[in-house]
This record gives structure tokens, sequence and C-alpha cells, in this order.
């Protein structure tokens, strides 16, 4: 199945917010259409962004107002902007051009994704890996496969997967709604945990190695991801496990020398006083929602890419 498409004249892709409840396609037929749905996170995860972006371009048929709102409907994640830029640079060559652009940006994903699941199972050692994760990086935040998740899909195919940790991923639960989903449907091992056992499940010894996406990575290899990575980072390096950051290369981010530089999107109040439109806290009660933080380069592993292992 893949998460986002462009089928007939228009963008198909899942829309998330759906999910595990039931799995329902969206048609898009606007741009206006698509920044929305990529605000209410129909659409997420950065390679899907990329992907998102590419097509919308198609759908904005030159109107510059239009991409431009399409390349700023979130600002942390660099692959939207990207996606936007790899297919307007098309369009003095008309609109045929523009589609075949976005079209290879989304089988570039998909070959990139492949990659990526087999140097990170490369780059492991072990068998029976126990792997702790946070968000959701397989097929619903990609085209398919997906990234960090995408190498658990190759060792679980290799045989060499014990089971996944997933973190619930709070405030909008991607771990606890999708990322078990996705697991479930590739037959893997896996078991939901709080956010916050993640560190002391580190300390315990219960994990062989720590598995992220990205959103952003800086010049100098920090790396901003969904809140709750950093936790990870620093747990980790305390009891002395990997921490690997899977991403394709066009989510680093020359032109952001460093993790300081990154802008961080606040989701608002609501994502936290509310738990799927239940609210869990008083009436006018305030909140601070980041929805990413910033791991620094030197509690970083290793960042696998389609092309290369970095070692920051």
């Amino acid at each position: 199945m893949r998460t986002i498409d462009w089928v007939d004249g228009a963008v198909e892709l899942v829309d998330q917010t759906r999910l595990p409840g039931e799995c329902v396609m969206l048609r898009i037929h606007t741009v206006s259409e698509l920044v929305a749905a990529i605000q209410r996170l129909a659409v997420r995860g950065a390679p899907a962004l990329g992907v998102a972006g590419a097509l919308g371009v198609v759908l904005a048929d030159g109107d510059p107002g239009e991409i431009a709102a399409l390349r700023a409907a979130r600002p942390t994640a660099v692959n939207l902007a990207w996606g936007v830029d790899q297919a307007a640079a098309h369009q003095g060559a008309g609109r045929e051009a523009v589609l075949a652009a976005a079209l290879r940006v989304r089988d570039d994903d998909i070959a990139a994704c492949l990659a990526m699941g087999e140097r990170g199972a490369d780059l492991l050692e072990g068998d029976r890996l126990r792997i702790m994760t946070v968000c959701n990086t397989g097929g619903l935040a990609a085209v398919e496969r997906g990234t960090a998740l995408g190498v658990v899909q190759t060792l679980h195919e290799r045989g060499r997967l014990a089971e996944v940790l997933a973190l619930e991923t709070r405030p909008l639960l991607q771990g606890a709604r999708l990322t078990t989903w996705e697991l479930a449907r590739m037959g893997a091992p896996h078991r939901l945990i709080a956010d916050s056992a993640g560190p002391y499940l580190l300390a315990r010894g219960e994990v062989d190695a720590v598995l992220i996406g990205a959103d952003r990575i800086a010049a100098n290899g920090d790396t901003a991801n969904k809140i709750g990575s950093y936790a990870l980072a620093l747990g980790a390096e305390r009891a002395g496990v990997p921490f690997v950051v899977v991403a394709p290369e066009s989510t680093i981010d020359q032109h952001t020398p460093s993790g300081e530089h990154i802008e961080i999107e606040d989701r608002g109040d609501e994502e936290i006083v509310t738990v799927r439109g239940v609210r869990v806290a008083p009436e006018g009660t305030r909140a601070l929602n980041p929805a990413f933080d910033v791991t620094p380069h030197d509690l970083i592993t290793a960042i696998v890419t389609d092309k290369r292992v970095i070692r920051p």
C-alpha cells in the first residue's frame, strides 16, 4: 500500500488521523485541500511530506501564492520545502514536466527506503535484535516501507528481529496508533510502552539499538525529530546503546549549520489538554507543545541515509 500517490489527476493519500480504526483514502484536488491535510497531519512524516510537496506543485499549476503556501505549511520538516522546490524547478517546461519531476520524487523515495532498510540492517550487529523507536517512521511516513521502521522491516525479513518496543508518542499517539498498526501488518513482534518508560528500559538493558527518523538534519549532524527523541538519546548514551538516525539524503539541510537554527513547530494547547478529543485538563489550562526536539550530533551513533552511513 502506498501512503501517497498521484492517481487520475489528483493526489491520493491515507488519512492518518483515521487510523487505526479505519483506513480511509483521501482524494486531493487543490492546494488548499493539501495544505489542510498536511497541517492536520492527515499526511505526515518527512519523506511523505516531500512527495506531497512535489505533487502539490502540480495542483498549483504555476500559481506562486499557492506554491509558497504549500512550502510553508509546516516549518520543521525540510523535506516538504525540498519536494516543492524539486517540482517547481520545472515549471518553465510545462505541467507535464512538473508532474514528471514530482513522480521522480515519489519513485526516488521508494528506492531510498529500500536502500536505507538494507544499509541500516547491515550496520546493526547481532541476531534477534531488540529495537526501540519513537513516533512513526514506516510506510505511512514515506511512500512505502519507511525509514527507521524500514530498517526494522528488513531485520524482520532477515529473521534478525526479536522485538520492537514502540513509544506511544504523546501527544498525538503516532506510535500507539500508527507504528503498532504497521508492525502488526508486517507480523513483527512488538510491545507498546509509555514515552517516559523508554530511558528506564534502556538502563535495564532491554534494548539493543534505538532507531529514529528525522525531520531535519543540520549540517553538523544535529537532528530534529519527534519530541521524545532527545530523551531516548540521553538514555541510550548512558546505557551504551547505539542511537541511529535513519533518513534520506534530502533530510540533510546543509543551509542549517546546527540544531539551534532549526525552527521548532509549536502546535498549540489543544493537543496537550485533550486526548483524541477528550479533555484531560481543566478548562483554561495553557500548554507548551513543541512537536519536535533536537538531538545533538555527539549523542548520535550513526546517520543512515540511502547513500551512506555518517558517524557524526
